[in-house]
């Protein structure tokens, strides 16, 4: 993965960003050679529908999910 100063990234914010758009390679920004972030390609649309949401309607509740499983004097301070 290619790495890149925070000094330059700042100077070619824009540019930097067309160019992870376009190629699909993320960069590294670092400051004093530690990564601080890292620019990445968004997910396409498609794949953010496959998922979201396709569990919904798969669950099911089964009893009282409201009332405590224990009375309060069970726990324990320590």
């Amino acid at each position: 993965m290619e790495s890149m100063a925070i000094s330059e990234f700042k100077a070619k914010c824009l540019a930097v960003l067309e160019r992870v758009r376009k190629t699909g390679q993320p960069i590294r920004i670092t400051r004093r050679g530690e990564p601080v972030a890292q620019i990445v390609p968004p997910t396409s649309q498609e794949d953010i529908g496959e998922w979201l949401g396709c569990m919904r309607d798969s669950g099911k509740i089964c009893g009282d999910v409201v009332t405590p499983t224990s009375d309060l004097v069970d726990w324990d301070d320590g």
